[in-house]
């Protein structure tokens, strides 16, 4: 009867086909393909046809590649903006491209405009590459000024960033070369802005355009298989050149990958050319990362050294195995084959059996002695190779501290050197400095006798051209300088007198003569001559005068409230008087008397009350000690009046003799004479004054103005 084998049936049958398969393969040759190595395969995400030269090296040193585009080079969605630039590149003082996708591109729109680059005009680039598009575009040295970062020397890292590019810039150009000057960034759609950034601070007037724009490309089925073989385990390595290509590898994983072959690829190796890029990997999870430094050259050594460094044999699967597909790898536990029941009527004692045999015996034609023999003689070999790789290892150290102390000194060595280059140019700075500030010195001293030389020069030439002239020109001068007097004098005095004098006696002078400009001005004398005579006069004189006379009678003015009364004087009839009077009137004396009495009883009354009509009441309101002012501020406003007569400003003078007369009606006595008399002579002064347009010698300054022209 057959049934399901036990624990200890399958265990011993196990074990018997082992050992009978050992022995076998012990007598026998094996059947299975010997271990080969499967190639080392490096992907490469750089954009579509810009791994040429790279890819040749690779090839070169037997390296496999497989083109994995990260990124995408597609067109601007609007170049208007870069052909604008490019149209107007005269502005600008200096171009910057910061990748060959932004020569090739710009010089791709610059070819409608010209098919040569402005020779004056300097162009900046990143790195080599954008060096050697340049140069496919026609812009070389020495034709050209191109400025891009130099190389390093073979053991430094090399850098081909925007920070180095700043360098190379400001080495060329100095820290203030740039200073308010236009500077044009070809760049794509969305760079980064650090260069810009530095080259406003440095006082440049940046301008960037986009040439092209980046997008997530979409790989091909056959280029996602081959990934999904390499990430089954092959030998590889990932290069990207760039942080934006590390984040769209990230998307793409998401997309096309399982979570398996994720956590393998950010396990496979990772070689980026700067350490910005690796930082962003790492930031995403890829934990075998290498800076191999920019350059192909440096990527190639960094790449075939992790080729020969990678040891991952493929085994051949044996014949009978039958092949699975990707898809089918993760089902390989299902379809692991069960193992063959035991056969019916085996005893569940064999296991005992089978525990308690000997031990197997050595393969046929080894004889038990010599297998126990050699089994004796391992341990002293490897007592000796413990004492030897322990040798080596205190030689290896011994070396390596030996390297150590030498690097140490070397560094020491170096470092002096630097320090003594530190002062040596230290020195020369201060030299520098010192001649500068002497050539500094040297030049203001320069400026100052220039500016000397050029006032001497204006003194010679001012010197030459009065001797250059003639008698005819030194009299006209004479005459506009005295018309220019007496038209000063007319508008300020109003001197008609004489302003036609100082004409008449200029045409005098022009009678002499002959020169035909000279009969130019006289008529134009002749003519302002005919309109002085012509302007009636105003005695200012005689008006000041009357305003003088005005202002010496003021004091004696007397006020409203100190009008002078007179006064009734009582007095008493004689007695004799009273007789008459009586004697006349036909009554007693007595009554005579009385009468007599009660008159002077009246008359003295009557002096003590006065009554007096009076129009302004505020006359009677100023105190006596107040006169004072009242009489001072009269006095003000005749002497303004009397300079504005002087000074022709008629509505000034009409204004202050209105508030004098206004002053006396209203504060004096207007009944006194001589406050009658004051208000006469201000009435005259007023009357007299009246506005007279002046003319002018606008027609002889004219004519004069013509002839120094023309001389």
């Amino acid at each position: 009867m057959t049934g399901a084998p036990t624990p200890e049936n399958r265990d011993g049958q196990g074990r018997r086909d082992s050992d009978a398969m050992a022995a076998e393969g012990a007598s026998a040759t094996p059947t299975a393909a010997p271990t080969a190595a499967a190639p080392f395969t490096v992907v490469v995400t750089r954009p579509a046809g810009q791994s040429d030269s790279l890819v040749a090296q690779l090839a070169a040193r037997r390296i496999r590649t497989l083109d994995f585009p990260l990124i995408a080079i597609a067109p601007a969605h609007d170049d208007a903006p870069l052909r604008a630039a490019l149209n107007g590149l005269d502005r600008y003082a200096l171009v910057v491209f910061v990748s060959p996708n932004a020569v090739d591109r710009a010089f791709a729109s610059y070819a409608s405009v010209s098919s040569i680059w402005p020779h004056p005009l300097p162009v900046a680039v990143v790195g080599p590459a954008s060096v050697a598009a340049l140069a496919r575009h026609g812009v070389a040295a020495p034709d050209h000024r191109v400025i891009s970062p130099p190389v390093p020397a073979d053991e430094e890292p090399a850098r081909f960033d925007s920070e180095a590019l700043y360098a190379a810039l400001e080495a060329t150009f100095g820290a203030t070369g740039l200073d308010g000057r236009r500077v044009l960034i070809v760049r794509g759609d969305g760079g980064r802005e650090w260069l810009a950034d530095r080259l406003r601070e440095a006082g440049a007037e940046v301008e960037t355009v986009a040439a092209y724009r980046r997008v997530v490309p979409d790989p091909a089925i056959g280029v996602w298989q081959q990934v999904h073989a390499l990430l089954a385990g092959a030998p590889h390595a990932w290069l990207v050149t760039s942080s934006e290509g590390v984040r769209n590898l990230e998307e793409l994983a998401h997309e096309h990958l399982t979570a398996g072959e994720i956590a393998q690829l950010k396990h496979a190796p990772l070689v980026a050319p700067h350490p910005r890029i690796a930082e962003t990997a790492r930031g995403l999870g890829f934990d075998r990362i290498t800076v191999s430094g920019a350059g192909d050259e440096r990527i190639v050594q960094t790449l075939s050294g992790l080729a020969s460094s990678a040891v991952q044999p493929v085994q051949n699967p044996p014949a009978h195995a039958p092949a699975h597909s990707r898809m089918t790898d993760s089902n390989n536990a299902s379809n692991t084959p069960t193992p063959p029941a035991a056969p019916s009527g085996a005893s569940p004692r064999s296991s005992g059996s089978r525990e308690s045999a000997p031990p197997l015996t050595p393969p046929p034609g080894v004889p038990y002695g010599n297998e126990r023999a050699r089994r004796g003689a391992g341990g002293p070999l490897l007592w000796v190779v413990l004492v030897l790789v322990a040798a080596a290892s205190g030689t290896g150290g011994y070396l390596l501290n030996r390297k150590i102390d030498q690097a140490g000194q070397q560094l020491v060595a170096r470092q002096q050197a630097a320090d003594a280059q530190t002062a040596q140019l230290r020195a020369r700075t201060e030299q520098t400095l010192a001649g500068v500030q002497a050539t500094e010195s040297h030049i203001s001293q320069l400026e100052g006798r220039l500016t000397d030389a050029q006032t001497s020069q204006q003194a010679l030439a001012q010197q030459y051209a009065d001797l250059a002239k003639t008698r005819d020109d030194w009299t006209l001068a004479e005459v506009g300088q005295m018309l220019s007097s007496a038209s000063e004098q007319l508008q300020l005095t109003g001197n008609t007198q004489l302003a036609l004098f100082a004409l008449q006696s200029a045409d005098n002078r022009l009678a002499g003569s002959s020169n035909p400009q000279a009969l130019v001005v006289r008529k134009a004398i002749a003519q302002d001559i005919d309109k002085l005579k012509a302007t009636p006069s105003t005695d200012l004189t005689g008006l000041a005068i009357k305003l003088d006379t005005a202002l010496g009678r003021i004091d004696a003015l007397p006020l409203a409230g100190e009008a002078p009364v007179p006064r009734a004087k009582p007095h008493a009839a004689a007695p004799g008087d009273v007789a008459k009077t009586a004697a006349a009137n036909g009554e007693p004396r007595w009554k005579a008397w009385l009468d007599q009495f009660a008159t002077g009883i009246g008359q003295q009354i009557a002096s003590l009350v006065q009554v007096r009509r009076i129009d302004n009441a505020d006359a009677m309101l100023v105190a006596p000690d107040q006169g004072y002012f009242v009489r001072e501020n009269v006095k003000l406003r005749l002497l303004s009046a009397r300079l504005s007569l002087l000074s022709r400003n008629d509505a000034t003078l009409k204004a202050d003799l209105a508030a004098a007369d206004g002053a006396l009606a209203r504060y004096f006595d207007n009944a006194s004479k001589e406050t009658q008399a004051v208000r006469d002579l201000l009435k005259e002064v007023n009357a007299g004054s009246a506005s007279v347009a002046l003319p002018n010698l606008d027609t002889s300054l004219q004519a004069i103005g013509q002839f120094r022209s023309r001389g």
